[in-house]
């Protein structure tokens, strides 16, 4: 998931993709072509440039996840519960899921509430402490 988010200039930032025609952003990134039916594009990927997503939105809708999730997800072992946010971002009106930072619940969220993007501790082990972005409120 490295290569799906950048901190590197200290603030955390969602990878994707964008047409460079008709604007369509895409997240997950996307490399084959735009999907946007409307889209004059050529159609072989050649529009399609990195981007970086807006780091602002609001919460559209939440969930607790109090079960392990299946393997290919790894997390901490203990298994500890999480938050779940759909937010959509500001700028580009999309709803991206992720986790919500620890030590928050559902009690503390609302749909509307703005929230931003933060990295998170997804899982150590031996080798590394694993990252992911994750939805933090913000002051409104």
């Amino acid at each position: 998931m490295a290569d799906w988010f950048t901190a590197d200039d200290g603030v955390v930032r969602l990878v994707g993709s964008r047409c460079g025609v008709c604007g369509t952003p895409y997240f997950p990134r996307n490399t084959l072509a735009c999907r946007n039916p409307q889209c004059a594009s050529p159609k072989d990927g050649s529009e399609l440039a990195e981007y970086l997503f807006s780091t602002r939105g609001r919460i559209w809708s939440y969930a607790d996840a109090r079960y392990k999730p299946p393997a290919p997800y790894v997390s901490p072992d203990p298994f500890e519960p999480y938050v779940v946010a759909a937010v959509e971002l500001e700028v580009e009106q999309m709803v991206i899921l992720g986790q919500v930072v620890r030590g928050l619940t559902v009690d503390d969220l609302a749909v509307g509430m703005p929230v931003e993007l933060t990295l998170g501790v997804l899982y150590e082990d031996e080798e590394a402490e694993h990252t992911v972005w994750m939805w933090r409120p913000v002051d409104a």
